[in-house]
């Protein structure tokens, strides 16, 4: 997850008001000292960061929580909303007639983001996406854009023999600008020079698009700000998109410098994957941030061959508390289709499942690991065996070990798996408010789960 430091110097602020009963002042500013040098450390805006500090310090002293509601659980809620205004609510684009105009500087990640975002609006909207390669600039271009976009019914428009950038985008147009969504990479310089300017302007000029997004690297912090405005006032930008947001912490500044701009925020990058692109909604982002979950976005990370009725069907077994081997093999099937497992539990809120969305970086990546040694362990057992694992003993255990090629403290650390999953299952069938809360955030009320 982005900018998990941050979460973790919210938490730990936050966690000042833990089991009092009433907010005193000298708390209250010690936590708006903490929150205050958590933003700071994220890179976050120093004008945005006093802002929300003291809005939340106010509120803190002045409002009462809901009767019922903890004082810690009340001030996350306070920072929640002020993290979402700051950002700015989500801006949607329409999936057809589109001509996108892709702009920035060298080495921001444009031309990965390009086609990031063509595969984006293909496999959410399934509509036909086209891409003009058009930065004559940088060779390999055209070649990288192709690779990124194989098998994916992309069209790709380039010609990486030619040097007139502006003549690329009129051929483009006229070779693929019958698709649904048109989008045009160009060049991207170490600073705007007089080149490059005069290059956009006609390239905009003759593709009159009707979006032009910024794409810009996390890395460049609170300089996003002036980077956006510079960009804003040569052609328009309608959008930003910021690219790298999982390996810095100086995200919190371009996130917080870009919304500031009024070119808003609309997709971020976090990933190497064509697939890692996420449409910016900022309530579901701090939602995840703070350890609060997000599973409408964890449904949609799932990708448009995922089998809905056999995910359906294993929701209603966990959620009944039985659990086999042959269960297990589907969740772990189902959860490398969806992504990393870092990805995945960031999505899910940090007290779910034993506190699983909490875990730290080190034990994701264990976790991942495991994932493919347990499957090849499971390749080798038996149906009944993967049905009924409390038939697995000693000489069952040996066996499947040498058949997998693994060893017998392999397959047992496997079993002792299963078992702990079992066990959390069967506590989600005894405990009517966790059943309730998977039943509101799965969205199956209606469903006879078997309960």
């Amino acid at each position: 997850m982005a900018l998990e430091g941050l979460k973790n110097k919210i938490l730990s602020s936050v966690g000042l008001l833990k089991g009092k009963r009433k907010v005193d002042e000298d708390t209250v500013k010690e936590l708006s000292r903490a929150l205050r040098r958590a933003l700071l450390e994220a890179d976050f805006n120093v004008r945005s960061t006093k802002e929300i500090t003291e809005r939340i310090e106010r509120s803190l002293l002045e409002e009462e929580p809901r009767p019922g509601l903890k004082l810690e659980t009340h001030a996350m809620n306070l920072i929640y909303s002020e993290l979402v205004r700051i950002l700015g609510p989500p801006r949607d684009v329409r999936p057809h007639n589109e001509t996108i105009l892709m702009v920035g500087l060298y080495g921001q990640g444009k031309t990965t983001t390009t086609a990031k975002l063509a595969d984006w609006w293909r496999r959410r909207h399934g509509v036909k996406v086209a891409v003009i390669e058009a930065d004559v600039h940088r060779p390999g271009a055209y070649a990288q854009l192709c690779q990124l976009l194989e098998g994916t019914n992309v069209d790709v428009y380039g010609e990486p023999e030619a040097s007139d950038a502006v003549q690329i985008v009129k051929n483009g147009l006229r070779e693929v600008g019958h698709a649904d969504i048109v989008i045009i990479d160009t060049a991207g310089r170490d600073s705007l020079d007089e080149e490059l300017r005069e290059e956009l302007v006609n390239i905009a000029e003759i593709a009159k698009a009707t979006e032009r997004f910024l794409v810009i690297d996390a890395q460049v912090g609170q300089a996003a700000g002036p980077v956006a405005q510079t960009f804003h006032d040569l052609v328009g930008v309608t959008g930003t998109i910021v690219t790298k947001l999982d390996g810095t912490a100086r995200g919190g500044g371009a996130l917080s410098a870009v919304a500031t701009t009024g070119a808003p925020l609309i997709f971020v990058g976090e990933g190497e994957q064509v697939k890692d692109l996420e449409k910016f909604e900022s309530d579901r982002f701090i939602s995840r941030l703070l350890g609060m979950g997000d599973i409408k976005g964890l449904i949609d990370l799932a990708p448009g061959d995922m089998d809905e009725a056999e995910a359906m069907r294993l929701t209603q077994r966990l959620m009944s508390g039985r659990f086999t081997l042959t269960d297990m093999y589907a969740q772990m099937q189902m959860m490398s289709k969806i992504g990393t497992v870092d990805k995945l539990m960031s999505h899910l809120p940090d007290t779910m499942f034993g506190g699983m969305g909490s875990m730290s970086r080190g034990q994701k990546k264990q976790m991942q690991e495991n994932l493919t040694r347990f499957q090849t362990i499971m390749d080798s057992m038996t149906q009944q065996e993967k049905d009924e694992p409390l038939l697995l003993k000693q000489s069952r255990i040996r066996r499947i070990a040498r058949g997998s090629g693994c060893t017998e403290k392999d397959v047992k650390d496997l079993l002792a798996q299963w078992n702990r999953s079992r066990k959390m299952m069967k506590g989600i069938k005894g405990d009517r408010k966790m059943r309730r809360q998977m039943q509101s955030m799965m969205d199956v009320d209606g469903l006879d789960l078997g309960l």
